[in-house]
């Protein structure tokens, strides 16, 4: 798979994902809202093939994993139990010049060059070291900036029809929650044996200031998550294996090991709920940024619901009849920041052939295989075209394009990453056999309609 240089820039990827169909802009024909935006038909089908291979090889293939479609709305005791309406936050800094507002964090981490992870220190540190820095506003270059202070990333809602009688409660910041609460149902109807998962794959919400670097931090966003149940004293092997399962799955998505890290959050970085956490880190062009998050949640959100609740969490031993509250290693992948370095990494600018290649793995495209017509004004042609293509929906995912000239339609599915291309001409009406071409090589080559399904199996697998 490609890797991108320095020159394959974040505008270009905005470019293509809006002409093409990936990513839109959030209700652009209101002038947008910023920081959201919406899946177009080839990013929608993208996404859906990223989900569909994560959820394969951490559920589906898995006979210690279970799956759930947990509330994004639930009690806001759930909230004040684990802990995040006290501790979900981040620290906020306001130009005292322009007015602009930025995270304290990552605007030192952008401006002081060396400086490393400055998330969780203290407040009075992090104005020290922009008054000691000189940091200015990226805005407008003024040094007037007013203290540092925390806020919370919990998105709040209104429950109820009548203003005396609403409610407040919160969007979800994170899937973990409704798998812990359901832990006890879970026990209940499949008596699952320890070490087991409960997994689950949807949108989380945060309040958060994003720096408009596309779809690398937005408002709402997906996540892919499981809470990983293990025996207290076994936890340290566990977090081991899912760290080498994580890593493996970034390569199955074509990312380079060379763009992979792993760092290991500091004792002021740690979450409220961790006891260890460690970021597989992808080097962007702005520098390496979390991309998937390890947790060791040691038994801290089952021991707080069992406190709150007063429901009886444990889990007993099958074979000692001891009870006792399990410990968690929680995987996080953020899809959204994911699909965000799949299109980074993916995108290719041909120089030789004046084309972009968006070289996906055969697995996340959106389309494996586009099906057309050499002349989209002949009806015998068209025809063909369709009933090739309807026979292949049966095992593969298939486009037809009818438009324009063969040339432009081959360039506009290289755009859009589709692997091979078939073109159904004149000599396919009598001889059975039709023209494939390669994304990547470019060749071509006579297969003949019978032979379709296993040519293109051979070489999508």
């Amino acid at each position: 798979m490609p890797t991108p240089s320095k020159e394959t820039t974040l505008e270009k990827v905005i470019s293509l994902s809006k002409r093409r169909g990936f990513i839109f802009p959030g209700s652009e024909i209101y002038g947008g809202l910023a920081n959201t935006y919406d899946f177009g038909p080839h990013g929608t089908e993208l996404k859906r093939n990223l989900i569909n291979l994560w959820w394969k090889t951490f559920v589906t293939d898995r006979p210690d994993m279970y799956g759930l479609d947990t509330s994004i709305l639930m009690s806001p005791k759930v909230w004040e139990a684990s802990g995040h309406t006290a501790n979900f936050t981040n620290v906020m800094i306001d130009c005292l010049t322009c007015h602009y507002r930025t995270r304290a964090d990552h605007l030192i981490e952008d401006k002081v060059e060396d400086i490393g992870n400055v998330e969780g220190k203290p407040l009075e540190e992090l104005d020290k070291i922009i008054k000691d820095n000189e940091i200015e506003c990226p805005k407008c270059g003024s040094q007037h900036w007013t203290k540092t202070r925390n806020f919370n990333q919990l998105f709040e809602t209104q429950i109820g029809i009548i203003t005396e009688g609403k409610n407040t409660a919160y969007l979800r910041g994170e899937l973990a929650q409704g798998m812990f609460v359901d832990f006890k149902q879970v026990l209940d109807s499949l008596h699952p044996k320890l070490p087991f998962g409960l997994a689950q794959s949807g949108k989380a919400f945060r309040n958060e200031i994003t720096m408009g670097k596309f779809t690398f931090r937005t408002l709402e966003f997906d996540l892919a998550e499981f809470e990983y149940f293990v025996k207290p004293e076994e936890w340290e092997k566990h977090f081991e294996y899912w760290k080498k399962e994580m890593f493996q799955f970034a390569l199955a998505c074509g990312l380079s090991e060379s763009k992979l890290r792993w760092r290991s959050h500091s004792k002021e970085e740690l979450s409220h709920y961790s006891s260890r956490t460690e970021d597989l880190e992808y080097e962007f062009p702005w520098g390496f940024k979390e991309m998937f998050g390890l947790a060791y949640r040691t038994d801290f959100d089952l021991k707080n619901h069992i406190e709150k609740s007063g429901v009886d969490l444990r889990y007993t031993d099958p074979y000692t009849q001891e009870k006792f509250i399990p410990h968690v290693i929680e995987p996080t992948f953020g899809l959204s920041r994911l699909l965000t370095i799949i299109l980074m990494n993916a995108y290719f600018e041909d120089t030789e052939k004046n084309r972009v290649v968006m070289k996906f793995p055969n697995r996340l495209s959106p389309y494996q295989v586009a099906v057309f017509p050499l002349l989209g004004n002949k009806d015998e042609l068209l025809n063909k075209a369709r009933e090739v293509a309807n026979t292949l929906r049966s095992q593969f995912r298939v486009a037809v394009d009818e438009r324009g000239n063969i040339g432009k339609r081959y360039f506009t599915q290289d755009e859009i990453g589709t692997p091979f291309c078939i073109t159904v001409d004149f000599d396919s009406l009598t001889d059975s056999s039709v023209t494939v071409r390669s994304r990547d090589t470019m060749t071509q080559e006579r297969i003949t309609i019978e032979d379709l399904p296993r040519f293109l199996l051979e070489h999508l697998s």
